[in-house]
């Protein structure tokens, strides 16, 4: 996929989670993600620090944590979750036409809002469905990388397969399910566990 098309859909999730933000509670703000330790708000401050992000200003705070990724990640989404929901919404949208972005694939970008915007959706027992096209292109970009999230060891020895589209992947043991949470798996999210099916489910639920 071209970066002009992936930014598109980067986009297209950003101002729907900026959509979702604004209908929030603050019961709703306070509530757990699934991003363990992190409220609803903390990952909210986590999506926006990674949609504000820059290589100089990535590396300048990996350095002040000590390169160890979990502060860096944790210390980002506490700093900017303290924001107003007002303003966590307002900044969001204004990272919808734009394309800076950290060190790291185009595509990274896009597993990033799509993840963590049903990290945020789900607890809450909010809906929403990303495009088709954009799910196949995380989906092809994990299942080959243990880069961060560990996806590719993860679903070693399994084949993947979506019911609700053409994608499918591996070999072994088969786990079926919605593109969206075979993604979620491929990236450790056990609460989507729940909407998949096969022999190979449990070797998959069995793993970190």
């Amino acid at each position: 996929m071209k970066s002009e098309e992936t930014w598109r859909y980067i986009h297209s999730e950003r101002n729907d989670m900026a959509d979702t933000w604004s209908t929030l509670t603050a019961a709703q703000w306070a509530n757990a993600s699934w991003c363990e330790g992190w409220t609803v708000q903390d990952t909210a401050g986590h999506v926006l620090a990674a949609a504000e992000q820059t290589p100089l200003n990535f590396y300048k705070e990996m350095i002040g944590a000590g390169f160890r990724f979990n502060v860096f990640t944790d210390r980002a989404a506490k700093r900017l979750g303290a924001l107003s929901s007002d303003d966590l919404v307002a900044r969001l949208r204004n990272r919808t036409t734009t394309t800076n972005h950290p060190p790291a694939p185009v595509v990274a970008m896009l597993g990033e809002i799509i993840v963590h915007g049903e990290d945020i959706r789900r607890p809450l027992g909010l809906k929403h469905t990303s495009p088709e096209g954009a799910l196949t292109a995380v989906a092809d970009s994990w299942k080959n990388s243990n880069l961060l999230i560990g996806a590719k060891r993860r679903i070693a020895g399994l084949r993947l397969r979506s019911t609700d589209s053409h994608w499918s992947h591996g070999d072994g043991p088969e786990v079926t399910g919605p593109l969206i949470s075979l993604v979620l798996a491929m990236s450790g999210r056990k609460g989507a566990l729940a909407d998949l099916n096969g022999e190979g489910l449990p070797i998959l639920a069995a793993r970190p």
